[in-house]
């Protein structure tokens, strides 16, 4: 139960957190929509300059609504990685300089961790098998014990989320696409076109193609038919990516003998996904846990849930902690390197 100062910088929100075990006390998230909108997606060396003026700010505003003083604090939690580089390492300096000055330990989070460890705001017990779908992964973990998981199945492509924002550009909605396109469908008949799924065989996740079918399907309309049924067209599109996501991931559970699932990561945000999830979990008498909204966007509360569950750095030690940008280097532990001439 310790109670963890919790700060997330992995991308384009910045957020500052106070937990309490399953508790959140407070969570602020400020958001970098309108200032990447004119560029039509998230330009990095902005993300990270914005961070760097927010995030004191943040801070003092997640401790005062906490009603948390610096002395009542157990440890530091931050997100690693993976993420924008420059982004992270702006959280990662702030939350070492915090946890160094208060003789606090530090606790790092990998940014896959603190979605699934969301679904711990609402009391979900291990195992269950975990939907964690957002712009940059779509993955289906098997929780088995805090937010240790295997991972049953990954996409072999593109992610759900890029998926969305990408048929968003497409139908010329705005940024941030997924949202849009969401708000959108909800408007739309979803059998007015039909797109490809993924092969029904194989727990694997595939949207490249669905992107593709749905600039040809574009291509073979005039203006007017698009503008006349840019609503169906995107409910069509949407419920490919959901009938996908909903059918692997009811079948994994299935398979791995588990009768619990959750979502996680941005894309557990989508209106359609939680609604066509509910109905199926429902229909299959599976418990569902579907986090709050605010929670499945990036958010430091889910930093401070995961770090409820993972090994504390002992204070001075993690000043040798570096960030990560892909998965591919989290194994690594990622300390900084001594001074020294390149490796051979």
């Amino acid at each position: 139960m310790s109670l963890v100062l919790a700060l997330e910088t992995s991308c384009d929100d910045t957020s500052a957190a106070v937990v309490r075990g399953g508790e959140v006390l407070s969570s602020l998230v400020s958001s970098q929509h309108e200032l990447h909108a004119p560029y039509g997606g998230i330009v990095p060396e902005v993300a990270s300059r914005r961070h760097a003026e927010l995030l004191d700010g943040m801070v003092a505003a997640a401790l005062a609504e906490a009603a948390t003083g610096w002395d009542d604090l157990d440890a530091v939690a931050v997100t690693q990685g993976p993420g924008l580089i420059g982004s992270l390492l702006v959280g990662l300096a702030a939350a070492k300089a915090i946890a160094y000055r208060r003789r606090l330990p530090l606790v790092a989070v990998n940014h896959l961790q603190g979605h699934v460890a969301a679904n711990y705001a609402l009391g979900v017990e291990a195992p269950f098998v975990c939907l964690v779908a957002s712009g940059g992964h779509t993955l289906l973990a098997v929780v088995e014990e805090g937010v240790r998981y295997r991972v049953a199945a990954r996409t072999m492509d593109d992610a759900a989320g890029e998926a969305f924002d990408k048929g968003a550009r497409l139908l010329g909605l705005g940024y941030p696409g997924g949202r849009e396109l969401d708000a959108l469908a909800a408007r739309g008949d979803p059998r007015f076109a039909r797109f490809p799924r993924a092969a029904r065989r194989g727990r694997e996740f595939s949207f490249s193609g669905l992107k593709t079918a749905l600039l040809y399907d574009l291509r073979e309309r005039d203006e007017a038919e698009i503008e006349a049924h840019r609503a169906d067209i995107a409910a069509s599109y949407q419920a490919a990516i959901v009938t996908q996501l909903v059918e692997k991931t009811v079948a994994a559970a299935a398979a791995e003998g588990l009768r619990r699932v959750a979502l996680a990561g941005g894309v557990a945000a989508n209106a359609g996904l939680r609604a066509a999830m509910a109905e199926r979990c429902a229909a299959e008498g599976v418990e569902l846990t579907l986090p709050p909204v605010a929670l499945c966007t990036d958010n430091a509360a889910m930093v401070g849930l995961a770090a409820q569950h993972l090994p504390a750095t002992p204070w001075p030690e993690y000043l040798e902690l570096d960030a990560y940008a892909g998965d591919a280097e989290a194994g690594a532990g990622r300390r900084r390197r001594a001074a020294g001439p390149p490796r051979p």
